[in-house]
């Protein structure tokens, strides 16, 4: 019997003691196929699964501003097997849904920021407009009449579109869908006038003349699209906005896996072809050690939660 009991040990303990990882991980992506967290994401996941040496699987869960995939992140066994990657509009979906199944700070743990992007503002070039200002004028012009898609409540498609509709002063209908390639197809076909993306999604569009676009949310100019002016150059400077995309674990997970998740990603952004990829879509890789992005996190909660109560969205 002691010999029995002495051998599940032994054997319970090797289990313990594999190296991580020692099987599949799975990466949650709460937001559709060709979003931009999506985009991102599924090229970090094979490059991890390279390094790994174990299959690392993108699984997508849109819905409700990132919530749903988040939720079940945080439900999640905290052994570094199931991540999730999620964009900016995470740390406001606090003040946007009443009843979140999840705390947005104590309840996930930061692994890796994975890059930085410009929003765009495009719209159609069958609206016959060329510059911000067209677009403004148009708006006010006729007031509550436009509507302006993005990639869901919460989406930071939409915390940019705020900034913006508060920064013009306009008066548009929000017309929240699952994510940006649903946005940009109601844009191309006239049904909302306007939108904002995160970039990447929207350059074959741009390069391709089906949207025109009108402005990018960052402080410069994007290298993709150097004719582009800012929206500070384009007459309003409070609308500038840093659309970002990083990794997360469920709160616990172990110090020593967070932290070889982190230093493969960081091999990952830094290689040659990652670079590249990245630039063509006008992204910039981020580099931040875990510690460093929960303070990052912390610190966007607190001032883009902010803005989104400023813009009297209502909790849902």
């Amino acid at each position: 019997m002691r010999f029995g009991v002495l051998l599940l040990s032994i054997v319970a303990s090797a289990a313990l003691a594999q190296p991580f990882p020692s099987k599949p991980i799975r990466i949650i992506v709460p937001f559709t196929p060709g979003s931009a967290t999506d985009t991102l994401a599924r090229p970090v996941a094979d490059k991890l699964q390279t390094a790994l040496g174990q299959p690392v699987l993108v699984e997508n869960r849109p819905g409700a501003g990132g919530t749903i995939g988040i939720a079940a992140l945080a439900k999640s066994p905290a052994d570094g097997y199931t991540l999730a990657v999620v964009s900016t509009g995470h740390v406001v979906n606090p003040v946007l849904y009443a009843n979140l199944p999840y705390d947005t700070i104590k309840d996930v743990s930061g692994v890796a920021p994975i890059a930085g992007q410009p929003c765009v503002l495009v719209v159609s070039p069958q609206l016959g407009i060329k510059t911000v200002k067209d677009l403004v004028a148009m708006a006010k012009g006729k007031p509550g009449q436009m509507n302006y898609a993005t990639a869901g409540v919460g989406s930071a498609a939409h915390i940019c579109a705020e900034k913006f509709r508060m920064a013009a002063g306009i008066d548009a209908v929000h017309v929240p869908l699952k994510g940006s390639p649903e946005s940009l197809t109601e844009t191309m076909g006239g049904r909302t006038q306007y939108t904002w993306t995160p970039l990447s999604t929207a350059v074959g569009q741009i390069k391709e003349g089906r949207l025109l676009a009108l402005a990018v949310s960052t402080a410069r100019r994007s290298p993709q699209f150097p004719e582009v002016p800012t929206i500070a150059e384009s007459g309003f400077p409070q609308a500038q906005f840093n659309f970002w995309v990083g990794m997360l674990a469920p709160a616990g997970t172990p110090r020593d896996v967070l932290n070889k998740l982190n230093a493969e990603i960081q091999k990952a952004l830094a290689a040659p072809d990652m670079k590249e990829r990245l630039a063509n879509l006008g992204n910039e890789a981020m580099f931040m050690a875990p510690e460093e992005f929960n303070r990052f996190l912390r610190d966007e909660y607190a001032t883009l939660g902010d803005v989104m109560r400023a813009s009297g969205v209502k909790a849902q």
